[in-house]
């Protein structure tokens, strides 16, 4: 029998009652978890990778049939949401899980710089001068270029599900920072500094699973490392058997959604009340959810299985986009059908979402800027200047936006890195490979020293905040090659317009909401859902952050 077309969405002025009436549209985060009897008995949150929100429409518009026209018609799409700034999974996920910024949480992307801890391996601290990077990638684990992350499983990676739920067992302690007060390694989760909706779930005796890409995603767990008792995270960066030597599961699009499948796997398990292996009956939680990276891979790789990654007009996705959205709306018309099976779907609100967005829409835009070259002539700058110094540039992350830490922190450094930087010039290359001009070393604006700080709300020398804030223009993305062709980390809309979904139990039917919400909102509607105080995260007492 045919689905009925999806139903034209109601506008937020004519849905206002109905969200009211179930909380699911908030001014203020502060009212106490009594006066909000729990709506939901299970949050399922998704995270498409590089989704836009303007991607959701474009195939909701094409498919009106689809899970995701279905998911979107089932509940409050809020057209304008937009993720953190810097726009790295890191800092995005843990906002949607924290309700924090990242001059809150401390976490700015996925690899990043700390002025006052210690070189990892460090057994003897005392004066040993500080300042370290601080990866949370693949490089952390026991073997990163295992599936398991060097757990040792045979028959990889078929046997996948069987990787431990306990993440942080596979992160290599040899590999950490060391905090110079206790002389021990700094865990991703004790990297955090605010709580998550995992450990209150907790608290509250609820249980909670996640799945993601790295198990440097430990850093979820919250402080207390304690907050979700079924972490499944594959090693996205890992050597992918099957595919061409040397390849990890993100260089070719057909791996990626195999990898993701794996994950999709263990969420339908625990749909089914198992944990993520199917191996011990432990019941559906009440917080669980994964992310997508498929998505992500087929907006960056120009060419995968014979098809054309990206965009072939400003927005406009192309060939092996549009497959790839068509498997993502393929894997949550599974979770949904699955819900309704186990007759969960009207005590399970689902939650769709995006750590990040990917920038540029336009192909015709790009402009692809080798920042080695930039780097390097900083620092031979730096050290002509002053005769006898190291190297300027600590630490750098360049995406599509620029974030570097000095080893000199002085405002004459910070100062000295800033005029340089906006003194560059050269050529890049666009899409058709051809020499592209850049200025100003491809920035739009550069906030250095105090001004850096100040961008993330955070007192100057803070230890773990950039030196240098670098917001890109529109075309650019750091790369010294022609593979990529398009990134994220930076501040444009592409970056940060992400879908916003909050469907199922306690939500009304086809409503769209035009105001701007932040996905950092997510944790508090999480908790409020549940029944639970969403002041009992530590970031949205301090950022006073609303529940949608």
């Amino acid at each position: 029998m045919p689905r009925r077309p999806v139903r034209p969405a109601r506008t937020v002025t004519a849905a206002a009652a109905a969200l009211a009436a179930v909380g699911a549209l908030t001014v203020t985060a502060a009212a106490p978890a009594s006066a909000h009897p729990r709506a939901a008995r299970h949050v399922l949150l998704l995270s498409v990778d590089g989704l836009h929100q303007s991607d959701l429409a474009w195939y909701i518009a094409r498919h009106p049939h689809s899970a995701l026209a279905r998911l979107a018609s089932g509940g409050v799409e809020y057209t304008h949401a937009r993720t953190t700034i810097p726009s790295d999974s890191f800092p995005g996920m843990v906002g949607q899980v924290t309700g924090g910024d990242p001059g809150v949480t401390g976490v700015y992307y996925d690899d990043t710089y700390n002025a006052a801890l210690l070189p990892a391996g460090t057994t003897h601290c005392a004066g040993v001068k500080p300042g370290v990077e601080v990866d949370l990638t693949e490089d952390l684990d026991k073997n990163k270029d295992a599936l398991d992350a060097g757990q040792g499983l045979a028959g990889l990676p078929g046997s996948i599900l069987k990787m431990t739920g306990n993440a942080a067992s596979l992160l290599d302690p040899s590999k950490l920072p060391v905090d110079p007060k206790t002389c021990k390694p700094v865990y991703p989760h004790t990297y955090l500094k605010v709580n998550t909706v995992f450990e209150v779930a907790r608290k509250a005796g609820l249980r909670t699973a996640w799945s993601d890409k790295h198990v440097a995603y430990d850093i979820l767990n919250g402080p207390s490392g304690k907050g979700i008792q079924d972490l499944f995270a594959p090693e996205i960066n890992s050597s992918a058997v099957g595919y061409p030597a040397g390849d990890d599961w993100t260089k070719d699009n057909a791996a990626t959604e195999q990898y993701d499948s794996y994950k999709v796997k263990a969420v339908l398990n625990e749909i089914d009340g198992y944990d993520h292996s199917r191996t011990h009956k432990v019941g559906t939680p009440a917080v669980y959810g994964m992310n997508f990276q498929s998505v992500s891979t087929a907006q960056k790789l120009p060419t995968s299985d014979g098809l054309a990654g990206g965009y072939v007009s400003k927005g406009v996705p192309g060939p092996l986009l549009a497959k790839n959205l068509a498997y993502v709306d393929g894997q949550i018309g599974a979770f949904l059908r699955e819900l309704r099976t186990r007759h969960l779907d009207s005590s399970t609100t689902v939650i769709l979402s995006a750590k990040h967005g990917q920038s540029p829409t336009d192909p015709k835009a790009l402009t692809r800027i080798d920042d080695g070259p930039l780097l390097d002539g900083l620092n031979a700058a730096w050290k002509h200047a002053h005769p006898g110094a190291g190297d300027l540039v600590a630490h750098s992350v360049d995406d599509d936006g620029m974030l570097l830490w000095l080893s000199d922190r002085s405002k004459a450094a910070t100062d000295f890195a800033k005029a340089y930087l906006l003194a560059q010039s050269g050529k890049g290359n666009g899409i058709d490979g051809k020499a592209k001009p850049f200025t100003a070393s491809g920035l739009k604006t550069l906030y250095a020293g105090a001004g850096a700080a100040r961008y993330f709300h955070v007192r100057p020398g803070d230890s773990r905040v950039p030196d240098l804030v670098g917001i890109s223009k529109y075309d650019v993305v750091y790369t010294g090659g022609k593979g990529k062709i398009a990134e994220h980390g930076g501040a444009h809309a592409d970056d940060l317009d992400v879908p916003l979904v909050v469907s199922g139990a306690a939500a009304p039917h086809g409503v769209r909401v035009a105001h701007p919400v932040r996905t950092t909102q997510i944790a508090p509607t999480i908790l409020r859902l549940l029944g639970l105080d969403p002041r009992s995260l530590d970031a949205v007492r301090i950022e006073h952050t609303p529940a949608l």
